[in-house]
C-alpha cells in the first residue's frame, strides 16, 4: 500500500486507539451514549472505507461534473449512513473504565432517587414510571458496562433522564486504571509511528497519489 493510502486508512484508527487508551488508562469513569459510542467507532474505521469501498465504487462519471469534490459528496454520505445507524438501534448507555460490581451502588441509587417503582430481576431492571426496561452486560477485557434495553416500547425521555443523573452519580466515583489500556496506546502511537516514516520517507509518492486520487 502506498503512503498516502496508508496514512489515510490508519490515521482515524490510530486516534480512535488511542482515545480508548487514555480513557481506559483514567481513574474515572467514562459514560456515553450508545450513538455517540457508534459514531466514534465509525470515525475510526473511517479511513478503511475511505480507501475500501469507496475507491472501489468510486462514481467516475461524477469527477466531470465535481472534480474532487465528489469525496466531499461521498463522506457526507458516510456521515449520513452513521447518523441513520445511530439512530436505528434501541437505546443503549455505555459506561467505560467500570465493572458491574463497581457500577451496581451508583446505580441502585440513582434508581433508588428516579423511581421508587424500580424493580431488579437479576441483571435485568425496570423503572415503570420512567418507561425504561433494561438489562447489563459487561465486557470484562476492556472494562465496560453496557446498559441495553429490553424490549421495543421505551421511553427516550426517560433514558435521557437516566443518563443525566448517572453522569452526576459517577462525577465521585474513581476506579483503578485498566492495564489493557496500555496495549491500546502502544498499538496507537505504532500506527502513529508508521505513518510518519512512510510517508516523510516518500514525500513524492504521497503527492502523486494525491493527484491520482483527486482525478488531477
Amino acid at each position: 500500500m502506498d503512503p498516502l493510502r496508508l496514512g489515510i486508512a490508519l490515521s482515524p484508527l490510530a486516534a480512535y486507539l488511542l482515545l480508548l487508551g487514555l480513557v481506559n488508562l483514567s481513574s474515572r469513569p467514562l459514560l456515553t451514549s450508545g450513538g455517540r459510542d457508534l459514531a466514534a467507532l465509525a470515525l475510526g474505521i473511517s479511513g478503511l472505507v475511505a480507501i475500501g469501498p469507496m475507491e472501489l465504487f468510486f462514481p467516475e462519471l461524477a469527477v466531470e461534473r465535481f472534480g474532487g469534490y465528489v469525496w466531499l459528496l461521498l463522506l457526507g454520505l458516510y456521515a449520513l449512513l452513521v447518523v441513520l445507524l445511530a439512530l436505528i438501534p434501541r437505546p443503549r448507555l455505555v459506561i467505560y473504565n467500570m465493572t458491574v460490581e463497581q457500577l451496581r451502588p451508583t446505580l441502585a441509587n440513582v434508581v433508588a432517587d428516579l423511581d421508587p417503582d424500580a424493580r431488579w430481576a437479576g441483571e435485568c431492571l425496570a423503572l415503570p414510571r420512567l418507561g425504561v426496561q433494561l438489562h447489563i452486560e459487561s465486557f470484562l477485557a476492556m472494562r465496560n458496562v453496557q446498559l441495553i434495553s429490553s424490549g421495543p416500547h421505551q421511553s427516550f425521555a426517560g433514558w435521557r433522564r437516566l443518563e443525566r443523573e448517572l453522569v452526576k452519580g459517577l462525577k465521585g466515583v474513581s476506579s483503578p486504571p485498566n492495564p489493557y489500556g496500555f496495549s491500546l496506546v502502544f498499538f496507537g502511537l505504532l500506527m502513529v509511528a508508521l505513518i510518519t516514516f512512510s510517508i516523510a520517507g516518500d514525500a513524492g509518492a504521497v503527492a502523486q497519489t494525491l493527484r491520482e486520487m483527486l482525478r488531477q
